[in-house]
């Protein structure tokens, strides 16, 4: 008989199903190996997260990511936003930020640091990194003037500056307009207080005298006038966006909201909605009825680590432990849309060892 006509027929071969091709088959109890995944890969979804937990937790997970973790690719940004809740946390943020800025080995080019700092971080962080192009200081209370006028030659290459809810005055942005002549980018926020009544435009002055390039620029809750208003559109003539939110000492007559308004692409001006302020909108010393955002990783009020971690430390040898891959990350729970913190479990050693680890699975999950 034809063999053609019988499959069973010698030497011929039933042809597969396409349910028996091995490129096929379903395999749905098989648990994803995320180290599979090619380290850029890798890299681009940790560096999604903040300096904190990738120091204290995403280069504890296995080996290789400790080796992701260690290229200085992955510290040309560093992130150092917390929750700011410091008299809680068992970890020193300076020196986190310190061993941060070296793993970069002079190729930082943004930086933010939130709560903390001081101007000997400040040195630090500028003796060793000459193209910084973003600097964000926010509630950095121990930075002074002297501090950031010292260092503000250091930064040359500086496009953008943010500087919310520091105790500095206008001194300090006089020097810094005159150094960084790159710089395109100024956020000067503050909260607004009626008392004590005060109209003050030496920010304004210090920034339109200076800063003749700026093209982005922020002034939540500051004291200018219309007069520091009209100083600042004739020293700035190529501001493309201005932010007067909370700036209640203006008063926006016919001729100054048309210039503004014929002059200024993205304008907000004094009463405009709060809404999509990063931080606490205050006024008269009450929060406003916007709802704060809060921190842009979504984190909650609580502590962002486990309450037994040490205090953070480095050794002169440099690695915190001799790792043991272990390749089966189905025990995070892929919830939630975003980064966040979940409670998770890691094994090395053999040791099943509980902790708060980042879940970063929302984001690995989209290559499987």
């Amino acid at each position: 008989m034809d063999n053609k006509t019988n499959p069973k027929a010698p030497g011929t071969k039933p042809k597969p199903s396409p349910s028996s091709s091995p490129s096929s088959r379903s395999t749905p109890g098989r648990r994803r190996n995320w180290l599979e995944l090619p380290p850029e890969i890798t890299a681009s979804i940790i560096s999604r997260v903040g300096a904190v937990e990738i120091l204290t937790a995403a280069e504890k997970v296995c080996r290789s990511w400790r080796a992701i973790c260690k290229d200085p690719l992955m510290w040309r940004t560093i992130d150092m936003r917390n929750d700011g809740d410091l008299h809680d946390m068992t970890y020193d943020l300076e020196k986190m930020c310190c061993d941060a800025v070296d793993r970069s080995c002079g190729q930082l080019v943004d930086i933010s640091v939130e709560y903390f700092g001081s101007d000997e971080l400040l040195k630090y962080i500028t003796a060793r990194s000459s193209g910084i192009r973003r600097l964000r200081l926010v509630r950095c209370y121990c930075i002074t003037d002297e501090g950031l006028s010292e260092v503000a030659p250091k930064l040359p290459m500086l496009e953008d500056l943010e500087l919310s809810m520091c105790t500095l005055s206008h001194e300090p942005l006089e020097v810094v307009g005159r150094s960084c002549p790159l710089l395109k980018s100024l956020k000067l926020n503050n909260h607004w207080y009626q008392f004590p009544q005060e109209l003050c435009n030496n920010d304004a002055c210090a920034v339109a005298g200076t800063m003749r390039g700026l093209q982005h620029l922020q002034l939540f809750g500051n004291k200018l006038t219309n007069d520091g208003l009209i100083e600042l559109l004739d020293g700035c003539p190529r501001l493309e966006s201005l932010d007067l939110r909370h700036c209640f000492n203006l008063y926006m007559d016919g001729d100054l909201e048309k210039r503004l308004t014929e002059n200024i692409k993205k304008l907000r001006l004094p009463y405009d909605s709060t809404e999509d302020y990063e931080f606490d909108a205050i006024s008269n010393g009450y929060e406003s009825c916007d709802d704060d955002l809060g921190s842009p990783y979504g984190f909650s009020g609580g502590n962002l680590l486990s309450d037994d971690y040490d205090e953070y430390g480095f050794s002169s040898e440099g690695d915190f432990y001799d790792y043991e891959d272990y390749n089966d990350f189905a025990t995070l729970n892929l919830i939630g849309s975003s980064i966040g913190l979940t409670a998770g479990l890691v094994q090395w050693s053999g040791i099943s060892y509980n902790r708060k680890i980042l879940n970063l699975t929302s984001h690995f999950s989209r290559f499987w």
